[in-house]
Parts: C-alpha cells; sequence; structure tokens
C-alpha cells in the first residue's frame, strides 16, 4: 500500500516530465503543508528561483489573517501576480507539485490569474 507522499511524488514526477519554466515563461510552483501555502516563480534554464511568496509574508501577515486558509491562498496568488507584474513577468506556467487541483491549490491559481498572469 503506498502512503499519501508516495502518492503524490509519483503523481509529481508525472508533471514535471512536461511542464518547465523558462526564461520567457517560468515556472510558477505551488506548495500547501497542512498550514501555510508557498509559491515561487523558477527559472529552470538557468536553474534559479526569481521570486517567492507565502502565507508567511510580511505583506501577507500585515493584512491580518482574516479568513480561512482558502483566503489566504487567494491573497498569496494575488501578491504572487502583483510581484511578477513589477518583474514584467506576464505568463508562468503552472506548476501544482503533484497536489490535486482543489481547494487551496485551485484558489492560488485564481488569484494569480485575477491579478493579471496567464497560464
Amino acid at each position: 500500500m503506498r502512503t499519501k507522499a508516495e502518492i503524490r511524488d509519483w503523481r509529481k514526477k508525472r508533471i514535471r516530465k512536461k511542464v518547465s519554466g523558462s526564461e520567457s515563461r517560468p515556472r510558477l510552483s505551488v506548495f500547501r503543508s497542512a498550514v501555510h501555502i508557498y509559491a515561487q516563480i523558477i527559472d529552470d534554464a538557468q536553474h534559479r528561483t526569481l521570486l517567492a511568496v507565502s502565507s508567511l509574508s510580511k505583506e501577507i501577515s500585515a493584512e491580518g489573517e482574516g479568513g480561512d486558509k482558502t483566503a489566504l491562498a487567494r491573497k498569496v496568488g494575488a501578491l504572487v501576480a502583483k510581484k511578477c507584474l513589477e518583474k514584467d513577468i506576464r505568463k508562468v506556467v503552472f506548476d501544482r507539485n503533484g497536489f490535486v487541483y482543489h481547494g487551496r491549490i485551485k484558489a492560488l491559481a485564481d488569484g494569480a490569474r485575477a491579478g493579471g498572469l496567464e497560464f
């Protein structure tokens, strides 16, 4: 019997075969823990992280907790979009990192799209 982590790793490997970030279209990678959510913009061609935002970021925590984890994920998505647009990044490739696309992962993606990112 496989554990949840093993199943996620299997799913993650399958996704990463197809999804890769470039200079013109970097990868938006999302990680969801039990309490927080993290997002990174990654250029896989140069192997570097262009920016990172999480629910622990000062901009998010300054607004106050207010709301559930899904609302917090939406705020993180909007902040990622804002920072990307400041760095003149408009198009990204979404990497859900093996997580099922619903709940907080979907909320982060919706927040990023509402903020102006295209994927």
